[in-house]
């Protein structure tokens, strides 16, 4: 069963930190699979495909980390998800398992009216195929994943533009609040996020025991 875990608004660092402390307890079987939702002060990661020097440039907190992807940038306003999961009892299988990710973000803000979809080649969750309203990215350790997404909800979406997040232009980035033209907030979206990630939990579950 899945955890879900509300760190409220938490520095980055202070929450990497937190983190790695859930992945091994999750690795130890401490814990179960558990999602934390969290929202960042302003700041820039950069993940292991590295960054082209903008992001460096921008004048941003930046912090380098260990997943998948490139820069990108967290602020209050968008919604964060680091999903700690055991993929074990899920054949190890590291792209469904970022697939599923991106199929439930897709799930959460169809309430909303706007509808999310896949861009071929192209990580995270887009709308109409040309403005990217998630970002995914994550990292495994000894099958235990983390990292995860950032959901764009009400942020300010100015700061995308003095780098080239995910490698992309600026402009490229859009949020919930900008695709449905009224006031949307992150607690607005955390209980469809909620009940997504466990649809895609009882899912997996299904699916393990007609396979058993």
């Amino acid at each position: 069963m899945l955890s879900v875990v509300d760190w409220g608004l938490r520095d980055y660092r202070d929450s990497l930190a937190a983190m790695h402390a859930l992945v091994a307890d999750r690795r130890a079987g401490r814990r179960p699979d558990t999602l934390v939702l969290v929202e960042h002060p302003p700041v820039v990661t950069i993940g292991v495909e590295g960054d082209d020097g903008a992001a460096r440039a921008s004048g941003l907190p930046v912090v380098e980390v260990e997943r998948g992807g490139r820069a990108t940038y967290h602020a209050p306003g968008q919604l964060v998800g680091y999903p700690i999961v055991d993929l074990e009892p899920r054949g190890r299988d590291v792209r469904r398992f970022v697939t599923d990710l991106e199929a439930a973000l897709v799930e959460a803000i169809a309430p909303f009216g706007v509808t999310g979809g896949h861009v071929p080649g192209r990580r995270g969750v887009w709308v109409a195929g040309t403005r990217k309203i998630a970002s995914v990215g994550i990292a495994v350790e000894g099958w235990v994943t983390y990292h995860g997404f950032a959901l764009n909800v009400n942020l300010d979406l100015s700061p995308f533009d003095l780098f080239h997040p995910c490698g992309l232009d600026g402009p490229v980035m859009t949020s919930l609040a900008h695709e449905t033209r009224r006031p949307v907030t992150v607690a607005d979206v955390k209980p469809h996020i909620e009940r997504a990630f466990r649809n895609a939990d009882l899912r997996v579950q299904r699916t393990s025991l007609a396979v058993g």
